[in-house]
């Protein structure tokens, strides 16, 4: 099996495949909420975005793309080398939030509760077969 390339339509894919399939609106604690991450100094050049919605728990944003993405309750904004990072599941959303590795729009008490959602969300991501 090839590897996807990140953040390309078809990882969107197999990731929204993925969360769908293993993150249960039970796991996900009945969220509703919205991120979007900008991805900034990508090796192409280009701003990227990663936008991921929930509404009770159920996936219903799934996407990637060049650019600021859809808006959403959450913006993250950080280099492309941290958040491949956590896109493997070698850094935390706290720690890279509280090591100022990312920038937040949003609520940061409510993104701190969410964290933990968030990491689960990332370790589902880091099972992709990826080319980063």
């Amino acid at each position: 099996m090839a590897n996807f390339v990140y953040l390309s339509p078809e990882w969107a894919e197999e990731g929204r495949r993925r969360t769908e399939a293993e993150l249960t609106p039970e796991t996900l604690h009945n969220v509703t909420s919205s991120m979007t991450n900008i991805y900034k100094n990508c090796p192409d050049g280009k701003e990227h975005y990663f936008y991921v919605a929930f509404e009770d728990g159920k996936v219903v944003g799934f996407e990637t793309g060049e650019g600021e993405g859809p808006k959403a309750e959450f913006k993250i904004i950080a280099d492309y080398s941290t958040f491949a990072k956590i896109s493997r599941a070698e850094l935390g959303a706290v720690r890279a939030l509280t090591s100022r590795k990312l920038s937040l729009r949003g609520n940061m008490a409510k993104a701190l509760r969410l964290a933990p959602l968030v990491d689960k969300l990332n370790k589902v991501l880091a099972t992709i077969p990826t080319d980063y």
